[in-house]
């Protein structure tokens, strides 16, 4: 009687084990991955390229699956932005990431993802931009306006690197420096081919002078550029002034001629009277 017991359970035990065997696929065991059975997306060009690979979306269900393409962290573009992947097949679906002319050289990050009503799945993309990394800088178009004394400029990143700029200004006046703050960064980066128009605040410029005023920029591995500008300052209590002052000048020395004017006349008249018989 044990022994048919016995017997018994293993019989159980066996059709169970042929039971789960034999039972389809779930709808979670669906799978997205890139071509080739690669763990990641790897794709490498030069910037202004279009780069291309291939997704495998795997459907091993009894049912037609939906799956909604998108990518993240890169300019990623699908043949198919929603994909059905018939029961028991695999469906592969090529994509495209484009390298915009501006990207620098170095390596990117992003992610495909695939998504379905039960679950989503996220594959990694890795780029690799491929260039001479070069750090050039620009300052230009360098203005002083004489009523506030504002400086503008513009800064151009002339390379193929992010830069994260800094700025030194100094002025010179006719009796000497006028201006002259440090180096000290500024608060932006700027990316390959881009262009800021900046301003500085100098709240206290001359009242009364001609000055040359020198802007240098510079970046981390990139050469200091600089510019220049030229500027007259002229304010009406400024202008005030100096006429006052040129008025009283002139008066003191035409009082001064008149003096030895009259020193000399009297000197004479003196000598003539002398002369007298």
């Amino acid at each position: 009687m044990r022994s048919a017991a016995r017997s018994g359970l293993v019989a159980a035990a066996t059709a169970l084990v042929g039971a789960v065997a034999a039972a389809p696929p779930g709808p979670r065991d669906w799978t997205a991955a890139p071509a080739a059975g690669r763990p990641y997306a790897y794709l490498e060009g030069p910037a202004g390229s279009v780069l291309q690979d291939t997704l495998s979306l795997t459907n091993p269900g009894a049912r037609p699956l939906t799956v909604r393409l998108s990518g993240q962290g890169a300019p990623v573009s699908f043949a198919a932005r929603t994909v059905t992947v018939p029961a028991r097949t695999r469906a592969d679906v090529p994509f495209a990431v484009t390298v915009t002319a501006d990207t620098p050289p170095g390596e990117l990050r992003g992610t495909v993802r695939a998504t379905a009503p039960d679950r989503e799945v996220r594959v990694d993309l890795r780029l690799r931009v491929s260039g001479p990394r070069l750090a050039a800088l620009t300052v230009e178009g360098v203005h002083v306006d004489t009523t506030t004394g504002t400086l503008r400029y513009t800064l151009v990143n002339r390379g193929t690197t992010v830069l994260a700029p800094h700025l030194a200004v100094h002025a010179e006046g006719v009796l000497g420096t006028v201006l002259d703050r440090p180096d000290r960064p500024l608060p932006l980066t700027l990316r390959p081919g881009e262009r800021a128009t900046r301003t500085e605040p100098w709240p206290d410029p001359p009242a009364l002078d001609s000055v040359t005023v020198r802007l240098t920029v510079g970046a981390p591995g990139a050469a200091p550029a600089t510019a220049r500008a030229e500027a007259s300052f002229a304010s009406s209590p400024a202008l005030t002034g100096a006429a006052g002052l040129l008025l009283a000048a002139a008066g003191g020395g035409g009082y001064a001629v008149r003096a030895v004017r009259r020193r000399g006349k009297s000197r004479t008249q003196r000598t003539s009277a002398g002369a007298t018989p």
